[in-house]
């Protein structure tokens, strides 16, 4: 078997989940050896969007979350910010990872704060677009057992207490203490549960600790100013907090 029919097969997987939605201008989100005919060939399944139409209407109720989003913004990356608005207003692709896609001579206009998760400079040979592709979904995937915990980029291991953030430079180590990790840790194997503040004091600081439940929003704070946007923590008033 081929490199080409490896990648093929190993995308093909997924194919009934959720597609791969490609967003460009006209003809060109279609054209031959573009990124929507180039992820077809790799045995993905694809929803072509075009820009200059109405990106919000022909998307069915209920459709299942994208894989990932590709906008083809080729020689105009200034209209990337404005054309990711819109896409996001698609409940189907309101959390899926970005990749740009932009010209060679138009790299240096793309702004950082844009919004996407990666970009590429087109074209390029099929092995790298299947990597990059395989990047995004690793980077946003969610799973759990006995010794890791992986959210999206956040990545906890249960065995050496370390937590990373995970990039496309390899990512980067965080350092915490042993209670914003056990604090974390108790987040992590409970998501989506709210969890009071009275919980976490029992299940982090123990039955017996005498201290107040504004602890935890102290440790709260700490956790999110070294996670940043990798720690998806949402605070329930009057509740407590929930990882989604």
């Amino acid at each position: 078997m081929g490199s080409e029919d490896v990648m093929a097969e190993r995308l093909a997987e997924k194919a009934e989940k959720s597609a791969i939605w490609v967003a460009g201008f006209e003809e060109e989100a279609q054209r031959e050896a573009g990124v929507a005919s180039v992820v077809t060939d790799l045995g993905a399944p694809v929803r072509v969007v075009d820009l200059w139409g109405q990106p919000l209407d022909g998307v069915p109720h209920g459709e299942k979350a994208a894989r990932l989003l590709v906008v083809e913004v080729l020689d105009r990356p200034d209209l990337l910010p404005r054309a990711l608005k819109a896409l996001r207003a698609i409940d189907t692709l309101a959390d899926a990872p970005v990749l740009a896609v932009v010209g060679p001579r138009s790299i240096t206009q793309l702004d950082p704060s844009s919004g996407h998760d990666d970009f590429i400079a087109w074209p390029v040979p099929s092995a790298e677009l299947y990597a990059r592709i395989r990047q995004l979904e690793w980077r946003s995937s969610a799973y759990a057992d006995d010794e890791r915990v992986k959210l999206g980029p956040l990545v906890i291991d249960m065995q050496t207490r370390e937590v990373a953030i995970a990039g496309a430079e390899g990512g980067r180590s965080i350092g915490l203490t042993a209670r914003e990790f056990a604090l974390l840790v108790a987040l992590a194997t409970r998501r989506g549960r709210v969890l009071t503040r009275e919980t976490l004091l029992d299940v982090v600081w123990g039955a017996d600790y005498d201290g107040g439940a504004k602890t935890v929003d102290v440790h709260v704070r700490r956790l999110r100013a070294k996670l940043g946007e990798a720690l998806p923590l949402q605070t329930i008033r009057g509740a407590g907090y929930v990882l989604r």
